[in-house]
């Protein structure tokens, strides 16, 4: 927390979470058009342990130790300092990442809110449920690259696996894609899937599909023009890393292998353990194993939300590769 014998008090947490917030408000991320993004990066905003995300002016904490955990309170004043009237309520949601589960109890600290809650990402409506969903309740950290796909999406046919809530279909459907199939192995991810494409009357171009992905992938029932391979962490201790990059390079090979000639494929990792170098040659391993010509045209990365500290480069979990197949 500090190199300084500091006391870890209420103006502590509030100079801490002011800072952070502030850069948040200098980057414009919470405006007219969105209005989700995390306020805190555990290490990148030099509070290791917590998590804070905002969704449409609720905070849902998430800590990661216990002495995090037992800072609660200091943290939810600070959060009201800084935030002011814009935070309507702070959820505190700590039970499945603490050491002992038992140790955590998740409630509302602050205020109240009915959920799902409605929240805007780049003017898509979501639906969010921070009490039943998973993480915090939304995977914000691949908002700027689901933007991206939207700027190749227009009039394509697009295959999301993983695809939990539809992130990335609802982004592509906004911008104009032809055809969406959005493809995750758990019912419940799909009718969160279902219910946010209703929220934002996308239903015409949209199907979804209840499949293991990596199955679903040896052999396409369509010819996409877009595959959008975003699995959960493959690996998260550095014993399971070897194993973690054979799912990549089986996962990436079947989509080179079964897009159309030309057709891009986005590609990412979240596992901390697997760098971004390791992961690309991974993902080239794969390409020499499918026996086509592939270019890499963007690598992508985490948003400015989810900073790194330059003394921390562990921070840097997410990478991705926007791949065309020729």
């Amino acid at each position: 927390m500090t190199f300084e014998p500091v006391e870890l008090d209420q103006e502590f947490y509030n100079s801490r979470i002011s800072n952070a917030v502030e850069l948040r408000k200098k980057l414009n991320l919470i405006n007219s058009n969105s209005n989700i993004c995390r306020l805190v990066h555990g290490e990148g905003d030099s509070l290791p342990g917590l998590i804070v995300d905002f969704y449409n002016g609720v905070a849902v904490v998430q800590c990661h130790s216990i002495g995090m955990y037992n800072s609660v309170e200091l943290i939810t004043e600070a959060l009201k300092f800084s935030l002011g009237n814009e935070l309507t309520a702070v959820y505190s949601k700590s039970s499945d990442t603490l050491p002992t589960r038992a140790e955590g109890k998740d409630a509302y600290v602050y205020g109240n809110c009915i959920t799902p809650h409605v929240a805007l990402e780049n003017g898509v409506k979501l639906n969010i449920d921070w009490i039943t969903g998973q993480k915090t309740g939304f995977f914000i950290d691949q908002r700027e690259n689901r933007y991206l796909l939207g700027k190749y999406a227009q009039n394509k046919k697009i295959l999301n696996t993983f695809c939990y809530s539809g992130g990335f279909s609802l982004l592509a459907l906004k911008e104009g894609a032809d055809l969406v199939h959005s493809l995750d192995s758990s019912k419940k991810a799909i009718v969160l899937t279902e219910e946010n494409v209703e929220l934002n009357n996308f239903g015409d171009k949209h199907m979804s599909i209840v499949a293991d992905a990596m199955e679903y992938m040896k052999e396409l029932p369509e010819d996409y023009d877009i595959i959008v391979l975003d699995p959960p962490a493959f690996a998260k201790h550095r014993d399971k890393r070897h194993k973690a990059i054979q799912g990549y390079k089986r996962l990436n090979a079947h989509a080179i292998r079964q897009i159309k000639p030309g057709g891009i494929i986005f590609t990412f990792s979240c596992s901390q353990v697997v760098d971004k170098f390791l992961f690309t040659n991974t993902v080239i391993a794969a390409a020499i194993e499918s026996g086509r010509n592939v270019r890499i045209l963007e690598q992508l990365h985490q948003p400015a939300d989810h900073p790194i500290n330059a003394f921390h480069p562990e921070g840097e979990y997410l990478k991705g590769l926007v791949l065309q197949v020729d």
